[in-house]
């Protein structure tokens, strides 16, 4: 294997990530996705440019294009990143944001009414996470009180007192729900791995920009729920869904999602002035790191979707995501342990998708590959959970690091 420093030039690197980002990934969601009729972004949109208008529009897809604006416009400039955060906002607080019981819907139709009204915290954790974006980049006093009204919610009705950790979903009126499933493949328990470190990366957004006493406490203990509930320290990998006392209901591995838990700790712990907890983190990350790095790599340095702690056991597509966050997530681990494996990893799966994944037709980047690398045309370029996020993040997160 060729050393870090044959792999790739590190101002070359930083130049295609600029131009990715902002020639290929931004200028698609900005021309291709926004409703003018109706407001906020259509439903779906196909790999060959088809709009799906009859698919919900989710709060998961609007906090993520406001985030991903807002923080464009803070890092990039320019007026027409900030215009379309405005839109994003404007939607998310007047269409999606529930006027009466507060949070955010799950989904609404093209016209605006509810279709799916329930609670799920994974949705409100990320509305907190695109508002508090917002807020930095426009100082809107608003958009920090739906964030902070959020959290309290959050707190109030999702927090598990006795175990810790929060519950998957309520009603919309904050009541029980018998399903709660984030999606129809997972299983119907109280607890995931995934609601909990969208909740965690949110939260980390908030303190950005609310210095209080009660969220940077359960920020903590969230972080302390991972390293003693969650991250498995005989595997390396996370144990994925829960009930409510931290009893495991799966054996199976998610290389994606370990490998981004893997910064997004990181980046949590950096919040709290305590040495002893960033040691913790820093070993427990580069420990994640290194067990997606033996386990999930394929041998055309892309990531595999899922696996057992014996290996891979879905080896059929792999996704956008889980290359956006292998890239930054090996990066990291490059730069807590100083192995170049890990920086070599970062840029392979970078060279991959470029390669591959990129849609050099219409823009941005096919969401699924068939495992020979040919897009999977039955997927949506954009849609409920195919957004702008993971691989405009990836480009964020890298240009800082790079220059760093």
């Amino acid at each position: 294997m060729p050393s870090v420093t044959q792999s790739f030039n590190e101002s070359d690197f930083r130049r295609q990530l600029e131009e990715e980002l902002t020639g290929n990934i931004l200028p698609f969601w900005m021309t291709h996705v926004v409703d003018k009729v109706n407001g906020g972004f259509y439903g779906a949109v196909t790999n060959d440019m088809q709009v799906l208008n009859e698919v919900p529009r989710s709060a998961v897809l609007c906090a993520r294009i406001l985030w991903t604006f807002a923080t464009a416009y803070q890092i990039l400039g320019g007026e027409h990143y900030l215009s379309m955060a405005q839109w994003a906002y404007d939607y998310l607080s007047r269409v999606l944001w529930d006027q009466e019981y507060g949070g955010v819907y799950w989904g609404v139709d093209y016209k605006g009414n509810p279709v799916h009204n329930r609670k799920h915290h994974y949705a409100q954790a990320f509305a907190i996470y695109g508002l508090s974006e917002y807020y930095r980049a426009t100082q809107e006093p608003q958009s920090l009180e739906l964030a902070q009204t959020a959290f309290h919610l959050l707190e109030d009705h999702g927090y598990d007192k006795d175990y810790q950790g929060y519950i998957e979903g309520n009603s919309r009126e904050w009541r029980p729900l018998a399903d709660m499933r984030l999606g129809e493949s997972d299983p119907n328990c109280r607890k995931s791995m995934n609601t909990m470190l969208h909740v965690l990366e949110a939260y980390t957004n908030l303190l950005r920009v609310w210095h209080d006493a009660h969220l940077k406490a359960q920020h903590r203990a969230l972080i302390e729920t991972f390293l003693h509930h969650i991250v498995d320290r005989q595997t390396g990998y996370h144990k994925l869904f829960f009930d409510d006392a931290w009893h495991s209901l799966s054996e199976n591995v998610s290389y994606g999602h370990d490998i981004e838990s893997s910064w997004l700790l990181w980046e949590a712990a950096q919040a709290h002035d305590d040495s002893a907890l960033l040691a913790q983190v820093r070993e427990s990350a580069i420990d994640i790191a290194t067990a997606v790095y033996r386990d999930g790599i394929d041998d055309d340095s892309s990531l595999f979707e899922e696996g057992n702690p014996q290996g891979p056991t879905y080896t059929v597509d792999k996704s956008w995501w889980a290359q956006a966050e292998a890239i930054v997530g090996f990066y990291n681990a490059y730069q807590l342990s100083g192995q170049a494996r890990f920086a070599e990893a970062a840029y392979r799966c970078w060279i991959y998708v470029q390669t591959k994944m990129v849609d050099r037709e219409h823009g941005d980047w096919f969401k699924y590959l068939h495992r020979d690398g040919t897009p999977e045309n039955g997927r949506f370029k954009a849609g409920p959970w195919e957004c702008p996020y993971h691989h405009s993040r990836a480009c964020f997160e890298m240009l800082a690091r790079l220059d760093s």
